[in-house]
Parts: C-alpha cells; sequence; structure tokens
C-alpha cells in the first residue's frame, strides 16, 4: 500500500516516520522549507518509546507530486485545509482513502465535498510532540495513538487493509466500529479545555485556584448537550474523564490553543469551538461555549489586524 503523509511536522512526521521504520511504502509531501530541512538533517525522533533516524525520507512537493496514492494520512491544522488539499489532490484517485487526524469535525464535510464521502474515513490520533532543533520531532510522553474507521462504522475490506498497514508499526492502532462517537467525544474533551483555559488565561490548576471549577463543569455540560442534540452523547466514561481532567487541583494542564495564543499564532478556534457553537440547538443556546468562542476569535481579529499592519 504506498501512503502519502501529508506533511512531515510533529503529528505528521511522528507517526510517517514509525510507518517508514517500520518498512511501510510511506512517502512526505512537504513544502519547500520543510523539504530542505530533511534533506539537510534527515528524520529524526526522539522518544522514551524509542529514537528513530532516516537520513533521507522519501519526500515530494506540491510541484513534484506525480502518481496516485492508496491512503493519504491528513495531519495539518484546519485553518492550512484547503491549501493541504491543493497540494494533494494530485494523489487522489478513485480507489483512494483519505485519513484525516485532525480535530473536529467539519474537516470531514470540507473532504467529502471535494472527493466524495466514500473515500473520506473517519479518524483521530493522541500524541504530544513537538519540532525541535533542526527540525527534528521530540515526542514528549508515552502516548501515540491512532484511531480509525469507515465512517459508517463498516468492517470493510479497506479498512481491514488500512488496519494491516497501521498495526504493528510502533504506536498504538485500533480500528474502531465507531470512529463518529469517538471523534465526538474527543472533540468534546478538547473544546471544553480550549474553551475554558483560553477563557481564564490560565492552567486547569490556577483556574480551580481562582475558584472557577464550577465554570468547567459548566462548559463541558454545554459541549455534551451539543453532542447529544446531534446524536452522538457522549458515554459516561468519556464526562467522568473530562470533569476530572478540567477541575484537577493544581494541574498544570493548558490547552494547545492557549500556548499558541500565548505564541501569537493563528489558532483553530473557530473549527473546535465555533463549528460547535453552530451545531447548538437554538433552543438551548450555550452561554460558556460563545463566551469562549467571542474571545478566542477577538485575539485572531486582533492578530490579523496586527499582522496586516506590519507587512503593509
Amino acid at each position: 500500500m504506498r501512503i502519502l503523509v501529508v506533511g512531515a511536522g510533529a503529528t505528521g512526521g511522528y507517526f510517517g516516520g514509525r510507518l517508514l521504520q517500520a518498512g511501510r511504502d510511506v512517502t512526505f509531501l512537504v513544502r519547500p522549507h520543510r523539504a530542505a530541512l530533511l534533506a539537510e538533517y534527515g528524520l529524526t525522533i526522539r522518544s522514551a518509546m524509542g529514537d528513530f533516524f532516516s537520513p533521507a525520507p522519501p519526500l515530494v512537493t506540491a510541484t513534484t507530486l506525480h502518481g496516485t496514492f492508496d491512503l493519504v494520512l491528513l495531519s495539518c491544522k484546519a485553518y492550512d485545509l484547503e491549501s493541504a488539499i491543493a497540494s494533494f489532490s494530485p494523489a487522489v484517485g478513485p480507489r483512494t482513502a483519505i485519513l484525516p487526524l485532525l480535530n473536529g469535525m467539519r474537516h470531514l464535510d470540507v473532504l467529502a465535498e471535494r472527493f466524495g464521502a466514500p473515500q473520506v474515513l473517519g479518524g483521530q490520533c493522541v500524541i504530544s510532540a513537538t519540532l525541535g532543533e533542526n527540525g527534528g520531532i521530540r515526542h514528549l510522553n508515552d502516548l501515540h495513538s491512532l484511531t480509525f474507521g469507515e465512517l459508517d462504522g463498516a468492517r470493510s475490506q479497506r479498512i481491514e487493509a488500512v488496519d494491516a498497514q497501521l498495526s504493528n508499526a510502533g504506536f498504538e492502532a485500533r480500528l474502531s466500529d465507531a470512529i463518529r462517537q469517538e471523534m465526538w467525544e474527543k472533540w468534546l474533551f478538547i473544546a471544553a479545555g480550549a474553551g475554558i483555559t483560553c477563557l481564564m488565561r490560565g492552567s486547569i490548576g490556577d483556574i480551580v485556584a481562582a475558584g472557577g471549577a464550577d465554570l468547567a463543569r459548566g462548559l463541558i455540560e454545554e459541549c455534551a448537550a451539543i453532542a447529544a442534540s446531534q446524536g452522538f452523547a457522549p458515554r459516561p466514561a468519556t464526562l467522568e474523564r473530562a470533569r476530572a481532567a478540567f477541575t484537577a487541583p493544581d494541574s498544570p494542564l493548558t490547552a494547545s490553543m492557549l500556548r499558541d495564543i500565548e505564541s501569537s499564532m493563528p489558532c483553530e478556534g473557530d473549527h473546535v469551538l465555533g463549528d460547535l457553537l453552530r451545531r447548538a440547538p437554538k433552543s438551548a443556546a450555550p452561554s460558556l461555549l460563545f463566551v469562549a468562542y467571542a474571545h478566542v476569535m477577538a485575539y485572531e481579529a486582533r492578530r490579523k489586524r496586527e499582522t496586516a499592519a506590519k507587512s503593509g
């Protein structure tokens, strides 16, 4: 199976690198700057789960991409989705499966509209990784899981073939018969965590110390109610995990969205918070989620204005 990994950043580079290490037929589609770094320094993974180095990983850019692939592994940021689609489109043939690892759900509609719903799989990943010196990948803990499945829950011949490629490749891979449910549950968790830490501009421990635990609980309930209204009520274990994580005293946990804001970077506020808010029943508009979303989008408006002023 020919696998195209779109991007070789912290997430795509990690999972793609592990697949390459396991002997899979992997090619990375990267931008020119990343291609130059990888050509000079190779692909490096530093991890407590085992290091890996490829001095010359297979690379293509949008201008050198030719032929179709069997599987496209997509792990870009939501705000880069349109440009990513433009870059990998030539690699998608009638039998190509696209496995996106983005947060939320809106990307499924975007991909289905562009390529047709049958070519899109459901997927999600759990990993904490970052890019270090010379573009090397640093895996920050022992979590490195990838869950995937047909969006209708079927055990198709295609998904079994994908499972065979992703299993036993140096990370935890799991074929799910309920991937939509699991994606919604992850969305709830991420939206609640991003919403409360961005709104309060602090860690969970700081928010709890300030007496804000009930705000976190309220935001979790609002997100859960939206999921339920869409037919994906979160399971009790998911809710308990979220309540425990976002009300834990002394917890240093912050959302990656807050770290993006603190670094004056673009963030996925509209994809993670805004799209969830737009799916809420009109009869029960969530107030905390709205305030969190407005807070993040006010940041984005200022960032874009300041960026335009500097470039002008």
